[in-house]
C-alpha cells in the first residue's frame, strides 16, 4: 500500500502562507517610510502676511522617498538608517524632552522637507503660490556615489531631476526663478568642473542650467561662485514644538557655569594646507592648557556625535573653536550658538560669508575671528577678552538660538508657537530675493 508523505503535504500547504506572510511583509516595509502620494495637508491655520505661500512639488518617488528604502547604503562611512527615521529627525534622544533628537548634520534637506509639509503657508493650489519648494534628495543622492567612478551613473538622478523640472509647467512661468531646492550637503559636492574623478564624489547638479535659474539653499555656498547659493544652518539636536520649551532651554544655557576658557570639539586633519593645519595647533594648545575643554574626534568612534557630550563641554566653555576641516563650514558652531557659546572663527567662510540671512553683520557683536598671525596665543588672545564683553556677546547668541533650530515638523506656523525657526527666515528671505527685482548674488 502507498504511503502518502505528510510531511511534504504540510510543506506544500505552508508555501503559499509563507507567499502571504512575505508579501505582507514587503509592503509594510515600504510603507514605513512617508509616501510622497499622499503628503499631510497644510494646517488650518492663516498664513502670516508677511511670508509667502508656496507650492512642493509631489516628485517621483525615486527622487526622495524612494532613496530611503537603501538607507543602509546612502553614506559610504554611515549606516544611516537611524538618522533618516523620524522625517530626518533621527531617533529621539533619551533621557530629555520629547524635542530632542540625534540629528544628523547633513539632513537639511529631508528636515527642511517635513518642516514644510506642514506649513500654513503652503498651498496646494499652485497658480496661489509665490515659491515653488522642489524636495530632491540631492545630498542623500550624492553621499551614496561618493565611490562610483562611473561619472554618468554619478550624475545620472541628477540628470533626471533637470529634464523633469523644464517639462513642469509652473516652471516656465518663471523659467525656474521662482523655485528652490535644499541640499543638505555642501556645494563642493555638486560642482565638479570637469569629467575627472579628481573631485571626490561630486556630481554636476548645480552646474546644470536649470539649477542655475533657481536658489539652492545649502548648508555651505561655494564663497565664490555660489551666486545662487544661500547658506542655511546645519540641523543641530533640537527641535523645539513650542515656545515654552525653547525658552526654557535658553534659560538653562543663560545660568550655566563656564568653568574654562575655550573647548575644541574635532579632530586632526592633514595638514595640507594652512587652514587644516590650524587644528593640529588647536590640539595642541588646548593639551597644554587647564584653561581648555576638549572631545577629540578619532576615526571609528562616536563621541563627537554624543549630543549630552558635545553640548554639556560646551555649556561649560566661555568660547568654542570653530577651524575649518573636510570644508570652511562646520555643524559645530550650531551646537556652540545652541549652547551660547561664543565662536571663535579662523576663515570667514565658515560663517561670515554663509549665512547671512540668519547672523547679524557686526560679527564682533556675537563671535571672535583670529587672524593667522594669532593662532600660535589663542589662549592668550582670548584671555584679553573682558568678561562684559564676553557676557554680551552670549545675550546675542542666546537670542540667535531660535531663528538657528528647525522646529519640529509637527508644530504649527512659527507665529503661533511664539517663535520663527530657521524654515520660516528661509521662506521670508527667499520671498525677498526673488520678487525684489534683484538676482542672486
Amino acid at each position: 500500500m502507498a504511503l502518502s508523505p505528510p510531511r511534504e503535504r504540510k510543506h506544500s500547504k505552508l508555501i503559499p502562507l509563507l507567499s502571504i506572510f512575505f508579501s505582507l511583509w514587503i509592503i509594510l516595509l515600504l510603507f514605513s517610510f512617508p509616501s510622497p502620494s499622499s503628503p499631510p495637508p497644510p494646517p488650518t491655520s492663516q498664513c502670516p502676511q508677511d511670508m509667502p505661500k508656496f507650492y512642493i512639488y509631489n516628485l517621483p518617488s525615486n527622487f526622495n522617498h524612494h532613496l530611503l528604502h537603501h538607507c543602509k547604503s546612502l553614506n559610504i562611512y554611515t549606516n544611516m538608517c537611524p538618522y533618516v527615521s523620524n522625517e530626518g529627525l533621527g531617533r529621539q534622544l533619551s533621557g530629555k524632552s520629547s524635542s530632542w533628537f540625534v540629528t544628523h548634520q547633513f539632513l537639511a534637506e529631508m528636515v527642511f522637507h517635513a518642516r514644510a509639509l506642514r506649513h500654513p503657508c503652503r498651498t496646494l493650489d499652485p497658480t496661489s503660490a509665490n515659491l515653488f519648494h522642489v524636495p530632491f534628495y540631492a545630498g542623500l543622492y550624492a553621499s551614496s556615489h561618493f565611490r562610483t567612478a562611473n561619472l554618468t551613473l554619478r550624475d545620472e538622478l541628477a540628470v533626471t531631476f533637470s529634464d523633469y523640472l523644464t517639462r513642469q509647467p509652473h516652471w516656465h512661468r518663471h523659467h525656474g526663478r521662482d523655485h528652490f531646492i535644499v541640499v543638505g550637503r555642501t556645494a563642493w559636492d555638486f560642482m565638479r568642473n570637469d569629467d575627472s574623478t579628481a573631485d571626490f564624489g561630486a556630481n554636476r547638479l548645480l552646474l546644470l542650467p536649470e539649477i542655475k535659474n533657481m536658489t539652492v539653499l545649502t548648508v555651505e555656498r561655494q564663497p565664490w561662485a555660489g551666486r545662487n547659493q544661500y547658506g542655511i544652518p546645519y540641523p543641530s539636536y533640537f527641535h523645539p514644538r513650542n515656545r515654552s520649551e525653547l525658552t526654557s532651554w535658553q534659560e538653562l544655557v543663560r545660568k550655566s557655569t563656564r568653568t574654562h576658557l575655550f573647548s575644541f570639539v574635532g579632530g586632526s586633519r592633514p595638514a595640507a594646507n594652512q587652514m587644516a593645519a590650524v587644528r593640529g595647533e588647536i590640539l595642541k594648545q588646548c593639551n597644554a592648557s587647564a584653561q581648555c575643554l576638549q572631545v577629540e574626534c578619532e576615526a571609528g568612534t562616536s563621541r563627537c556625535y554624543e549630543p549630552d557630550r558635545v553640548l554639556n563641554l560646551m555649556m561649560r566653555a566661555e568660547f568654542c573653536l570653530q577651524p575649518p576641516g573636510d570644508s570652511f563650514t562646520r555643524r559645530s558652531v550650531f551646537d556652540s550658538i545652541l549652547a551660547g557659546c561664543v565662536p571663535v572663527f579662523f576663515s570667514e567662510h565658515t560663517a561670515y560669508t554663509q549665512y547671512k540671512w540668519y547672523m547679524p553683520n557686526r560679527t564682533q557683536d556675537w563671535s571672535v575671528f583670529l587672524g593667522s598671525d594669532q593662532w600660535i596665543r589663542i589662549e592668550e588672545e582670548l584671555g584679553k577678552i573682558q568678561k562684559i564683553q564676553i557676557q554680551q556677546m552670549r545675550i546675542q547668541i542666546i537670542d540667535l538660538i531660535p531663528s538657528m533650530t528647525y522646529a519640529h515638523p509637527d508644530v504649527v506656523h512659527g507665529d503661533e508657537i511664539g517663535f520663527r525657526d530657521a524654515v520660516d527666515v528661509a521662506l521670508v528671505e527667499l520671498n525677498r530675493l526673488v520678487w525684489s527685482g534683484r538676482k542672486p548674488v
